[in-house]
């Protein structure tokens, strides 16, 4: 779809105050900076290399979107369903993503630092060598989630839903954690014999 009619289509739609239905539409390296998408449907939609920096697409249906490389950096997708979406590579630096349906997402590789991931549903995602420094993801569910590679330097995770396989073993999560920041995920509960220091590989 050339910009000059996905314009015109995001226009009207906004006039209308109507929804924009963008169901299994081609948008590769489609311009989306600042976009107002909220409620959208986009569902199946070629959304690989887009720009969709600062676009708004709360409550928008995303699922099994490809948004391989997509620039996402400060996007609003709270309450957003990317259920089994392809996020491989994606920038969500800083992207509202709270309360999202990212269940078996593919979010290899992505760089999530300091997105806000607070109450969001990731169980069976992989994210596997995905940067997550500086992201909230207080309350989110990260159960039979592939963390092999994750970057975890200053993730918020009060209240995160883990597995029992998350609970040591290289690359999972305890590889990155203090013992302190587990006792906050395990509400005070630290995992029986680790110590003051990391865990060790």
């Amino acid at each position: 779809m050339d910009k000059p009619r996905l314009d015109s289509i995001l226009k009207r739609h906004e006039e209308a105050g109507t929804k924009v239905c963008l169901r299994d539409a081609i948008l590769r390296k489609a311009d989306l900076r600042e976009a107002s998408l909220q409620g959208a449907d986009l569902q199946g939609a070629d959304l690989q290399d887009a720009d969709l920096q600062d676009a708004i697409l709360r409550d928008a249906n995303l699922r099994k979107a490809d948004l391989q490389d997509a620039n996402l950096q400060d996007a609003i997708l709270r309450d957003a369903n990317l259920q089994d979406a392809n996020l491989r590579g994606a920038d969500l630096r800083d992207a509202i993503l709270r309360k999202a349906d990212l269940r078996g997402a593919d979010l290899q590789g992505a760089d999530l630092r300091g997105a806000d991931l607070k109450d969001a549903n990731l169980q069976g995602a992989d994210l596997r060598d995905a940067d997550l420094r500086g992201a909230d993801l207080r309350d989110a569910n990260l159960r039979s989630v592939d963390l092999t590679g994750t970057k975890w330097c200053g993730v918020t995770l009060d209240g995160v839903i883990l597995s029992e396989k998350h609970v040591g073993g290289p690359g999972h999560i305890l590889c990155a954690l203090t013992a302190q920041e587990w006792a906050v995920v395990q509400g005070g509960r630290s995992p029986k014999g680790q110590g003051e220091e990391e865990v060790e590989r």
